[in-house]
């Protein structure tokens, strides 16, 4: 797979170093002349050029990759590079960085944004979801599929402790996707019991948080 790197800055070059372990190509855009340090991540392509430029696009060969990732400090270049790559070049999948929380609510689609990363939301998520017990986190926004990816630790007092995964009545829309028990990761089995402090992650669309919530911790939810 080819990526395209927007931003050739200490995330950029993280996000290089991962891909190119895993055997990707990846090309590291920068304008900066003092970004451009081909030393520091050797195994990938560099090109100093204005991503927000349709001609520097062009000279990168945007249209030859399959993912472009819009990795700047700055929201707005972030913005116009994940739109230009996905009006202009057809690009199949963009991911956007997002530095300030306030902009989070531009990067959808209407921007060309498949999935955004908000680095403060994930670090708030993690915080929540480290002292959260019957209550559903959001890790993740899925946008395509108008779903997200979230979190319950199962409470002691959740009606469904020690009954089977597979005759929770879940709503038709949610998935059980994995069961974190005791540092072990185990595929949701319809006969294996849930049990207290199972960390249970679903595939979720918003609609049906609440519901899902009221289900597994009637208790604290009012249900």
């Amino acid at each position: 797979m080819k990526v395209a790197i927007a931003g050739a800055g200490a995330v950029g070059r993280s996000i290089a170093r991962e891909l190119l372990g895993n055997g990707h190509e990846v090309l590291l855009i920068d304008k900066e002349p003092d970004s451009i340090k081909p030393d520091r991540v050797p195994g990938a392509t560099w090109l100093q050029a204005d991503c927000c430029e349709l001609s520097s696009l062009e000279d990168a060969g945007l249209e030859t990759c399959d993912v472009v990732i819009a990795a700047t400090g700055d929201d707005k270049a972030n913005l116009v590079a994940s739109l230009l790559a996905k009006t202009e070049f057809g690009v199949p999948r963009t991911v956007g960085r997002v530095n300030h929380p306030s902009n989070e609510w531009l990067f959808t689609e209407a921007w060309g944004v498949d999935v955004n990363v908000s680095t403060p939301r994930i670090m708030s998520a993690l915080v929540e979801e480290a002292v959260s017990v019957g209550d559903l986190v959001r890790l993740f926004t899925f946008r395509q599929g108008n779903a997200n990816l979230v979190e319950m630790t199962l409470p002691d007092d959740s009606p469904y402790v020690g009954k089977q995964s597979g005759l929770i009545p879940f709503p038709e829309s949610v998935a059980l996707v994995t069961i974190l028990r005791d540092g072990q990761v185990y595929v949701p089995d319809p006969e294996q019991p849930v049990e207290a402090g199972d960390e249970l992650l679903f595939v979720c669309p918003e609609a049906d948080e609440d519901a899902l919530e009221r289900l597994l911790a009637p208790a604290e939810h009012g249900s």
